[in-house]
């Protein structure tokens, strides 16, 4: 089987999306961009870019510029697993734009994608009482205070 590609839907947005991503994450590539070659229901004029399709640690993405008719919203988000506090602050720091919607880890791009940034041993940090309480406390996870949790 193929893998799965998650389909980014975008207004006009989608190689602007894929070239941040592109500063974001030392594992990504940009694979190809299609060009829209007839008219459409976006009305995205032709030789415009449709589709970018580019690769986060060989994960395949595809960014689409389809118009105004769908937002991407919280229902999907994105988990990066981190081996330590440094990694967290790393993409919090780069990919967080919208403060409210921070809670547990979870952040929102200035695309409106959100991301889960988390440690890789979450599970073991939560498993008690307390862990959990203080994780659910926090916005950007400190994984010290989930430790002595």
């Amino acid at each position: 089987m193929k893998k799965i590609t998650p389909c980014l839907w975008f207004d006009n947005e989608a190689e602007e999306a894929a070239n941040f991503y592109l500063s974001v994450f030392p594992d990504c590539k940009i694979l190809n961009t299609v060009p829209y070659l007839s008219d459409t229901p976006s009305s995205k004029p032709r030789g415009s870019v449709m589709l970018v399709n580019f690769e986060i640690n060989a994960q395949p993405f595809t960014a689409l510029n389809g118009g105004p008719f769908f937002k991407i919203n919280e229902a999907v988000s994105f988990q990066i697993l981190c081996r330590d506090q440094e990694e967290i602050d790393y993409y919090w720091a780069k990919l967080s734009a919208v403060p409210e919607s921070e809670q547990c880890g979870w952040v929102k791009d200035k695309f409106g994608v959100s991301w889960q940034i988390l440690p890789d041993n979450l599970a073991e940090l939560i498993k008690s009482e307390a862990g959990m309480k203080a994780f659910l406390g926090m916005k950007k996870i400190d994984v010290e205070t989930l430790r002595r949790a």
